[in-house]
């Protein structure tokens, strides 16, 4: 399913105009993006939280060089589905 597939479901079913439901959805996203770059997770009950995860320190190998390489410790954002949502998908 995509953004356009989602737009059009909500619009659907709830009679918002497919404009400001894209407008919503996308000020949604932003939202999330901009906490998780600021540090903080986002916690949606029912549904799941949108946290952001500290890979750590790790060697690497180049394969094509023949080198080792340090990745250096970084973050990355992920998703944890809330138990009644895995619940549902099963």
């Amino acid at each position: 399913m995509t953004k356009a597939d989602i737009v059009n479901e909500i619009a659907r079913t709830t009679g918002i105009e497919k404009a400001n439901v894209l407008d919503t959805i996308e000020k949604f996203m932003e939202v999330v993006k901009d906490s998780l770059a600021n540090g903080e997770n986002v916690y949606l009950r029912g549904f799941g939280s949108f946290i952001v995860k500290t890979r750590s320190e790790k060697v690497a190998r180049n394969i094509s060089k023949n080198t080792t390489i340090v990745i250096p410790e970084h973050k990355i954002p992920a998703f944890k589905p809330a138990k009644v949502f895995m619940e549902d998908v099963k």
